[in-house]
């Protein structure tokens, strides 16, 4: 396939200034940018979702530029917004920069250890471009070049002007002007022809096309993708509440594996497409192994698997595959931590909660792991058969714990089926 076939048919493509960008950017040695806002320390999932399409791109042999908003973080993206964003200080500009800056290198990293190739990137701050600007110098530079009447018909500012119950301030309004010369810019001293996005940048994009054009620069070109939906239509992104970040401070490797872990049968085949560098003829095989036996979750592991490892590390996937495993699995569990690493164990300990054994008592440990709130029902709870130790069930109310430690120095608490905890010696 070719590059927008590629695109097509693995479900990015939405929408494209000009098809001829595809035939210039399948032949490599091109230069394009992804924009990423500094609203935050950390990208979300969404943010990955386009950031797969530009690595489409870069696995051409395509250079990406990934411009952080140091400058048009400062004042808010109005786009998808029904009130101006809070004003960042500068302090927290240059942590989320860092942030995802870092983000982004792991990311690029990670790819081309599953794919075998070098990508080509670099990183620019907008803040850089403006900071010895003075506001008539944008005016002229760029302000006379884009009509109030063209940004006005844009659906980033429209709906906020429209609407009798909105409003939208003259710094958001001249947002579009800024992501603008933010094309320009890199245009004229990177030689940059195209920007990658996602569909709710579109008007960015072109105010960015919109000036080059007027001031008689080269043909450059726009290209987004999909919003991404699940079967259910639930979107991806902090915005709706379901927030999967790339930062394992917010989101751990664990929790955006567990996340995969709960996809919709059927979305698999095309989570597989935007999510993996899968052959798509694989993928298929996939899907119909899936189909057949779906309660045994083997692409959900394949997917989990994919993504963490591409976000994060496959050192990092491993672990949260054994702690899946460890959990929902119904294999030997005691062999399982038996054999975890010392991280994994931190890894675990920290996912499913426990404590540090300080000579308890079997009723004292109970209830410190918080599998009962008192000594009284950490005793029912043995009496009733729902306490185990390394999964054999506990009958003896006086059992020394103390004894009880693996070779490794952990013990693994459960309370009837699925509740565990993990108690460290």
């Amino acid at each position: 396939m070719n590059l927008q076939q590629t695109l097509t048919s693995r479900g990015f493509l939405h929408q494209f200034t000009n098809e001829a960008v595809f035939k210039q950017f399948e032949q490599g040695g091109n230069n394009f940018y992804f924009w990423v806002d500094c609203s935050a320390d950390s990208m979300t999932i969404g943010n990955f979702v386009a950031l797969q399409m530009a690595i489409h791109f870069m696995l051409a042999g395509n250079k990406c530029y990934l411009l952080v908003g140091g400058a048009t973080s400062t004042i808010g993206n109005p786009s998808g917004k029904d009130k101006e964003r809070p004003i960042l200080t500068e302090e927290d500009l240059q942590k989320n920069q860092q942030g995802i800056t870092k983000q982004f290198s792991l990311l690029v990293q990670n790819v081309e250890k599953q794919t075998g190739k070098t990508l080509q990137y670099e990183i620019v701050n907008n803040y850089d471009f403006f900071k010895d600007m003075n506001v008539l110098d944008f005016l002229r530079e760029v302000g006379r070049f884009m009509t109030v009447n063209w940004m006005l018909g844009k659906d980033i500012v429209k709906k906020r002007v429209t609407d009798p119950d909105k409003w939208i301030s003259y710094a958001e309004f001249s947002y579009m002007l800024i992501m603008g010369y933010d094309f320009y810019h890199l245009n004229k001293h990177h030689n940059v022809i195209l920007e990658v996005g996602g569909s709710d940048e579109w008007d960015g994009i072109l105010s960015g096309i919109e000036l080059i054009q007027k001031k008689g620069g080269p043909e450059v070109y726009g290209v987004t993708n999909k919003l991404i939906v699940d079967a259910n239509g639930k979107k991806f992104g902090k915005s709706e509440g379901n927030a999967i970040w790339l930062d394992t401070k917010k989101t751990s490797p664990y929790a955006m594996y567990q996340y995969f872990m709960n996809t919709l049968d059927a979305d698999i085949e095309r989570y597989l497409l935007l999510f993996s560098y899968l052959e798509e003829k694989e993928i298929k095989k996939i899907v119909e192994n899936h189909m057949s036996a779906p309660e045994n979750r083997e692409w959900q592991k394949v997917l989990a698997h994919t993504v963490v490892s591409l976000v994060h590390g496959n050192h990092e996937a491993e672990t949260s595959k054994k702690i899946s495993e460890l959990l929902f699995w119904e294999g030997d569990k005691v062999t399982l931590v038996q054999e975890m690493s010392s991280e994994e164990l931190e890894a675990t300990y920290t996912e499913i909660g426990g404590f540090k054994y300080e000579n308890e008592n079997l009723f004292e440990t109970i209830v410190k792991s918080g599998l009962a709130n008192s000594n009284s029902e950490a005793r029912n709870a043995v009496q009733s058969g729902a306490i185990y130790i390394n999964e054999e069930k506990v009958v003896d109310t006086k059992q020394d714990m103390s004894q009880s430690f693996l070779a490794n120095g952990t013990m693994l608490l459960r309370k009837w089926k699925k509740n565990f905890k993990l108690i460290l010696k």
